[in-house]
């Protein structure tokens, strides 16, 4: 059925669940795994604002923290794939768009089905916090499994 998995996660207690049933059904479709984290790069006013605080390499300290997140966050999904005794691709984007740069990867890399996490919320809760999973969902013709 599904060859290509694509599991979107930010790292969060709510998205390890959709690791967890993305992991445990592409063991049973026996499919490729590659599991994408989106981070939003250092936004201009940031990088602004650290200068006057009087710092002066921001951009350079954030790409650190970012590494050293993605390293102990990949760490953890290994071996998190590793009790399903799956071998997983593990992928890092710098987009500001998440869910657009979710849909392009999916599509670049010929993935059949995308499994993300989501809230759940509703109306004026959603409008003010954003979904991603939301918005994938719209702007992909590739099925999406969202996990609650």
């Amino acid at each position: 059925m599904y060859k290509h998995v694509l599991i979107a996660t930010d790292g969060s207690e709510l998205a390890r669940k959709g690791l967890d049933h993305g992991l445990a059904l592409a063991k049973q479709l026996d499919a490729k795994v590659t599991v994408l984290t989106v981070t939003e790069s250092l936004r201009p006013e940031v990088v602004r604002a650290a200068r006057l605080a009087g710092v002066d390499n921001a951009a350079t300290r954030y790409d650190q923290q970012i590494d050293d997140i993605m390293k102990e966050r990949f760490a953890l999904i290994e071996q998190h794939a590793g009790k399903f005794e799956i071998k997983v691709e593990l992928t890092h984007e710098i987009d500001d768009a998440p869910a657009e740069a979710i849909v392009r990867f999916a599509k670049l890399r010929d993935c059949d089905l995308i499994v993300m996490s989501s809230h759940g919320r509703r109306g004026v809760q959603k409008m003010l916090l954003g979904s991603q999973t939301s918005e994938v969902l719209v702007k992909t013709s590739i099925p999406v499994l969202v996990i609650r």
